[in-house]
């Protein structure tokens, strides 16, 4: 049996053999960008009291590669009393992970790096929102142009309809978010609050472009965005410190008021100069009025695939989880809108522009306050939601747009040939 001081000598042998060695790192925490490089500096000092083997070798290599990964492989140094080197790192997929240099007989880590990758800023997404706010604001113009404003003054005497839209926009789909949240990020507060921050937005302008082509009331869909937006100054504080703190209670969870002011503003002004060319020229506003549809098809398809390209980083992120949260909030809030519509017997155009507007979410908002509320790379880690929701929201109004376009043709085709047989000069002799 060993002695106590024989015991204190096998335990000082063991940490001079595996851990009295030391390497520093420069620099010890590194940030960097997807697909970058970074140079880190180490110098690997052996301890002064150790016996020097053949055998002593360590390895520097990253404990995930797939968020950052070495780029001329692991680094393997066969120990002398001092080595001094680099070596490039390059970030691949946003997240955290570290940097090891490790024994490798016994897997003793002795130091490591903190690497946090994060996106970089990129011309595209400046060219994507730009391109976007512009576009929007024309065809906002269109509908200014377009616009019955006489049956707007009646929407708003009798708002039964932005009424319904509201009490879906701000209550039923804040808390079905809230509940998606817990339901399947148990773990994870960073994508409940995504999640809530997104369910907690006011309508997005797409809501009226996909209203206008499936049919719907524009003018109902146009004044509940309006209500919508401006309501947002008293809802999302509501949201954001009741059931928002409890998911992120040391967050610094603050209202972009003044984001929400620049969608009010955007939604407004180019309404406002499509009415004073309906009034003034109505050469133009005829015009604008039967470019609408076809503009507004466009516009979206650009939306679409332009957001899909800007966000393929983000992809690698999707996980069944996410998935179903993306597609669960907007396809609830149009199944909700509907069905409390048919039950308060509002019209089917009506219907179709409350369904509409209940269920597609200013995501733009959502992206805005998480940027703002986390830290990086949390920060773009949690878009993943709103940009998921973003994604998947037209899926089921694509099918229906087409289903419709299938039945009007297939309409078409069967008018013209009951006209053909009814056509005495077509007939046959």
């Amino acid at each position: 049996m060993f002695g106590k001081r024989s015991w204190i000598l096998v335990i000082l042998i063991f940490v001079t053999r595996g851990y009295g060695h030391t390497v520093n790192f420069s620099p010890e925490q590194l940030t960097i960008h997807i697909d970058s490089l970074a140079t880190v500096k180490y110098e690997f000092i052996a301890a002064s009291s150790t016996v020097i083997q053949g055998d002593d070798e360590y390895v520097i290599w990253v404990e995930n590669d797939g968020i950052a990964r070495l780029a001329n492989g692991n680094v393997t140094i066969l120990l002398s009393r001092v080595v001094n080197g680099s070596f490039f790192i390059q970030g691949e997929s946003l997240g955290r992970t570290k940097i090891l240099c490790q024994n490798n007989k016994t897997g003793a880590t002795i130091n490591y790096v903190d690497v946090t990758v994060v996106r970089p800023e990129r011309v595209i997404d400046t060219i994507f929102t730009a391109s976007v706010a512009t576009l929007i604001s024309v065809i906002y113009i269109n509908f200014g142009a377009a616009l019955d404003w006489d049956k707007l003054k009646d929407i708003l005497k009798r708002p039964i309809g932005p009424a319904i839209a509201f009490c879906g926009q701000f209550i039923f789909q804040p808390l079905v978010a809230y509940g998606l949240g817990k339901l399947l990020f148990p773990e994870n507060p960073d994508q409940q609050l995504g999640l809530l921050f997104t369910g907690a937005s006011p309508g997005g302008g797409a809501s009226n472009l996909w209203t206008l082509l499936l049919g719907g009331n524009v003018g109902l869909s146009i004044v509940a965005t309006a209500m919508s937006t401006i309501a947002a100054f008293a809802t999302m504080p509501f949201w954001l410190f009741t059931l928002g703190k409890t998911i992120f209670e040391s967050g610094n969870i603050e209202v972009p008021y003044g984001q929400i002011s620049s969608y009010v503003f955007a939604l407004l002004v180019p309404l406002g100069i499509g009415y004073l060319i309906q009034r003034y020229n109505k050469y133009i506003a005829t015009f604008l009025a039967k470019i609408t549809k076809a503009f507004t098809a466009l516009l979206l398809i650009f939306v679409i695939v332009f957001a899909a390209v800007t966000n393929l980083y983000l992809f690698e992120l999707f996980s069944w989880e996410i998935f179903v949260a993306g597609m669960s909030l907007p396809w609830m809030g149009y199944l909700f809108g509907y069905v409390v519509s048919k039950i308060l017997r509002q019209s089917e155009e009506d219907c179709i522009a409350i369904a509409v507007e209940i269920g597609i979410q200013n995501t733009g908002i959502a992206i805005f306050l998480l940027r703002f509320t986390l830290p990086q790379p949390e920060a773009d880690l949690t878009t993943v939601i709103p940009v998921s929701v973003a994604i998947l929201t037209p899926l089921p109004l694509i099918l229906l747009y087409f289903c419709k376009l299938t039945i009007s043709r297939l309409k078409n085709i069967s008018k013209s040939r009951s006209v053909d047989n009814t056509n005495p000069s077509t007939a046959t002799t």
